[in-house]
């Protein structure tokens, strides 16, 4: 730690320095290796902080000898665990992109009105998630069900590792309850499908030929409110070579829509030309892995038994409130460790 400390001293001194943006491309890799060690050094800073405050209420105790002081030695002792814990979580998000802030799709499946109020409850959960973190959530596609919930809804998360978390949610998820809109109060069970991208920075070198794209504009139909579905604001942008298609209507503009449009497509794209790389490295080494776009990675009973359980790690838990309250952080831990278990070079 010492050393990212120092070495964090050494580009803040440059960053300070003059014609430090003569350069733009690389003043932003500076500034980018910079962030980096600041999301380590700082929260380590930190944790030197408060033991040095528990000291102080160590050295308060042994002189005066006032138990009342023992509840907040209590208090402080618990943040610094907890800190800790979360600087070891980190370690795990070694990947190229972990650091990068999240493109976020949640598509409903089959079941009509059920999968859409699904798609609703999960929008919760991860809004909660995403508050708890001290993340930015900005919706920039929203699809309303026909009868109730959210057909589909994107949205960026932005924050340090928010990409490195939540690629762990990618996958199919699924509901077990009793339907509130069955008269009857049978059992049904709801499938939603989860997509995480990075998003990527601008330097990455994705080329995007004006000629292979079809821009269309709509009125929007998200919850944003009058100001963004009176004109035909929204951007819907198709790439025609890869069939990918991205959309945007939370801006007024039509230019900030298609810009920020571009900005997933060009995350979309790099996202494909990695896994097309993977998978031929897969070919080539022989690699089997049992986790694949599409798979069902995660199950959410609330009847006739309350669980919810992890398919993947075999994580679970009977406290499904807590869950749909944005209390996910033990799954995405137990992938994160099972992910570098099985690849300990990531």
């Amino acid at each position: 730690m010492e050393t990212m400390a120092s070495d964090l001293s050494e580009l803040e001194k440059i960053m300070a320095s003059n014609g430090f943006w003569d350069d733009n491309l690389a003043a932003k890799k500076i500034i980018d290796k910079a962030k980096l060690l600041r999301a380590w050094v700082d929260p380590w800073n930190k944790i030197k902080k408060d033991c040095d405050s528990v000291q102080s209420l160590l050295d308060l105790v042994e002189s005066e000898e006032d138990e009342t002081i023992l509840h907040e030695l209590e208090t402080e002792l618990h943040h610094i665990e907890e800190n800790l814990h979360k600087l070891e979580f980190k370690k795990m998000l070694g990947g190229e992109h972990d650091m990068n802030s999240a493109i976020v799709t949640i598509h409903s499946g089959a079941g009509g009105t059920e999968a859409c109020d699904w798609v609703s409850m999960l929008n919760r959960m991860y809004t909660r998630w995403i508050e708890n973190q001290g993340y930015k959530m900005t919706v920039t596609d929203f699809l309303p069900g026909e009868e109730a919930g959210i057909k589909s809804i994107t949205f960026l998360v932005e924050g340090e590792y928010a990409y490195g978390y939540l690629k762990a949610e990618k996958g199919v998820h699924r509901l077990v309850r009793i339907s509130p809109f069955d008269a009857n109060k049978r059992r049904h069970t709801s499938f939603a499908s989860l997509d995480v991208i990075p998003e990527v920075e601008d330097e990455i070198d994705i080329e995007i030929n004006e000629k292979d794209l079809r821009v269309d504009t709509y009125r929007s139909s998200g919850a944003g409110g009058q100001h963004v579905n009176v004109t035909d604001s929204a951007v819907r942008i198709t790439h025609l070579p890869t069939g990918i298609v991205v959309q945007c209507q939370n801006e007024r503009s039509q230019h900030k829509n298609r810009a920020f449009a571009m900005k997933i497509l060009k995350s979309r794209l790099f996202e494909l030309q990695q896994k097309e790389r993977d998978e031929k490295l897969l070919q080539e080494y022989g690699e089997k892995d049992d986790i694949a776009w599409g798979s069902q990675i995660r199950s959410y009973v609330m009847h006739p038994y309350s669980m919810v359980k992890d398919h993947r790690t075999l994580e679970e838990t009977s406290n499904v409130t807590a869950v749909m309250d944005g209390e996910i952080d033990n799954f995405i831990e137990s992938f994160l460790k099972m992910t570098k278990l099985k690849h300990p070079a990531k």
